[in-house]
């Protein structure tokens, strides 16, 4: 590589930098699956499911060649393919990220994969209970996994159910799941058509789908997906996609995505106007109080106020706020 003379102590540290950068990631990379490794490699997922990868077309050099054609030739020595990466993540270029895409079949259950589909951004073809015989697997929950609805979010759940109730709730759960499919087994037998025989299926019912998506639909998917806030089932797919499959296919995408999405924390207008006030007013660390008066006015009077909710447990992540 050639170094220009006028800039040649601070060009020549940064490239030292960079490779010792490179060597430590490419020893890291080393160690890491290869494609070939991957590929129909089925990664257990809850009771009866799994992923598995089926192909890809691309890796971490396809999206630095797609951003690269905007700026022409010659633009490697000023941008490392990290760096690249890392800004086209932090700045939200997403057309780089949807040069590549990956093939996965999956194994999950109705109810998870009711949230899955909402995803309409991929391609995907589902295995047909019109045409075959349900498969007879369905999700069983243990006696210590069952959850209490949250109080203050209408569509999660916080806290377990205790192991004794569980343990009645799971009995019942497979004493369900029976019945269920001897109805389903029983309507077969009597010749009823299986689009109509399977109308009384649980959604615990696993099926099989082939999943194609591009990775920037894909890691829109796991920021979802893998959230705290997402349900338990459908996290252990996203996170086992992500930390098994993306992870070492394309380590340098991983830890922008990481980075600047999955442990990112974005602050409206809002909470750092709050920020401000409570930094004008030297109450940092605030405690509640503070906190409530340095609040934005349209929270004021309000009993319930999830903005103001989340407002807070941001700025208590950030030492700010006193827990």
């Amino acid at each position: 590589m050639i170094v220009s003379i006028r800039h040649a102590p601070r060009e020549v540290d940064k490239i030292l930098n960079l490779q010792e950068h490179h060597a430590e990631r490419d020893e890291y990379v080393d160690d890491m699956p290869t494609t070939d490794t991957l590929r129909w490699k089925k990664f257990p997922v809850l009771d009866d499911g799994f992923v598995c990868l089926v192909d890809v077309m691309g890796d971490d050099n396809s999206v630095v060649q797609a951003a690269r054609v905007s700026y022409g030739q010659g633009t490697k020595a000023v941008s490392d393919d990290r760096t690249l990466i890392r800004y086209l993540l932090r700045h939200r270029h997403t057309t780089p990220f949807e040069m590549v895409e990956l093939k996965f079949l999956v194994r999950v259950p109705m109810d998870c994969w009711r949230q899955w589909i909402r995803h309409r951004t991929a391609s995907v073809n589902e295995t047909s209970t019109r045409y075959s015989i349900a498969d007879d697997h369905v999700a069983t929950t243990p006696p210590d996994a069952w959850r209490l609805q949250a109080k203050s979010n209408r569509q999660g759940s916080e806290g377990p159910v205790d192991e004794s109730t569980g343990a009645i709730l799971s009995e019942e759960e497979a004493a369900f799941h029976r019945a269920a499919r001897a109805l389903y087994e029983h309507r077969l037998k009597l010749g009823v058509a299986r689009e109509q025989a399977r109308k009384d299926l649980p959604l615990s019912s696993y099926t099989e789908a082939y999943w194609k998506i591009d990775l920037h639909n894909l890691l829109h998917f796991l920021a979802l997906r893998m959230d705290a806030h997402a349900q338990w089932e459908i996290r252990c797919y996203a996170t086992t996609i992500g930390e098994q499959i993306v992870r070492p296919l394309l380590p340098l995408v991983w830890e922008a995505f990481v980075d600047y999405r999955l442990e990112s924390m974005s602050l409206s207008r809002l909470e750092r106007e709050v920020i401000a006030r409570l930094a004008s007013a030297g109450q940092v660390p605030a405690d509640e109080a503070a906190f409530m008066a340095a609040g934005d006015t349209s929270w004021a009077g309000l009993v319930r106020c999830r903005e103001r909710d989340e407002c807070r447990e941001k700025l208590v992540s950030l030492g700010l706020v006193k827990q």
